[in-house]
């Protein structure tokens, strides 16, 4: 028997997580590159960002490399790849290059932040398929930030790794100056965790961590009944 489905956010009327949409108008648009993997994962987080951003677009695959419409758009903008390579700089030295007072500064090409969504095993593999990924600007999330995950639901394979709801939030907020600590502009990494707003962002967060608490009450009401199941046998 087919379930009742959200027809907005596509998931079963119980589990919908329409109620944590937030309208955010990003001064920069986001590009999300995701794994074929995590389109239908029930913990993933793009969908919230997806809903929520005005400007944000994902495309599914795993190597891009000879996409057409992927390598369209990386001739029409300045590109940010925030991916934790090697070559990838703390987003808050560039920040100024694309931002002034929270404006964009005009320049030739509009800019984009692309991000890959995915496990870490899994993005690791589409950055290194896509060879046309390889030459971008890769930018990485000062540690202060980096550090402050509240991703609850999933288990990943680094403590405090971040969803990429909250990466991209992080990144946006440094990009257009939005993100303050203690009601100042943060410019660099501290040692000790820091009372982080996000300004326009910050409301998304908010409904993040209760999509958290929500998933986790599925996962509760889950085991729950496994447990009960498993007695009655």
């Amino acid at each position: 028997m087919a379930r009742n489905l959200c027809l907005s956010c596509q998931r079963p009327v119980k589990a919908c997580i329409c109620a944590f949409f937030c309208e955010i108008n990003n001064e920069i648009p986001v590009l999300v590159l995701q794994h074929p993997s995590e389109v239908k994962q029930s913990k993933g987080t793009v969908a919230l960002l997806q809903h929520s951003l005005n400007f944000c677009q994902v495309i599914v695959g795993e190597n891009f490399t000879e996409h057409t419409g992927l390598n369209e758009i990386l001739t029409q903008h300045q590109v940010l790849l925030l991916y934790p390579g090697e070559q990838a700089v703390d987003v808050s030295l560039v920040a100024s290059f694309f931002t002034q007072k929270g404006k964009i500064i005009e320049k030739q090409k509009p800019p984009l932040l692309i991000m890959l969504d995915g496990t870490w095993k899994k993005t690791y593999r589409m950055f290194m398929l896509s060879k046309n990924l390889h030459s971008l600007s890769q930018v990485c999330l000062p540690d202060f930030l980096a550090n402050n995950g509240q991703y609850l639901i999933r288990k990943v394979a680094k403590n405090n790794a971040l969803s990429s709801l909250e990466a991209v939030c992080y990144a946006l907020a440094l990009l257009e100056g939005e993100l303050t600590e203690n009601g100042i502009t943060k410019k660099r990494a501290v040692a000790t965790k820091p009372s982080i707003n996000c300004g326009r962002y910050q409301p998304l967060l908010d409904q993040f961590s209760q999509f958290n608490q929500f998933q986790l009450a599925f996962i509760k009401a889950s085991l729950d009944e496994n447990k009960k199941a498993w007695f009655c046998n």
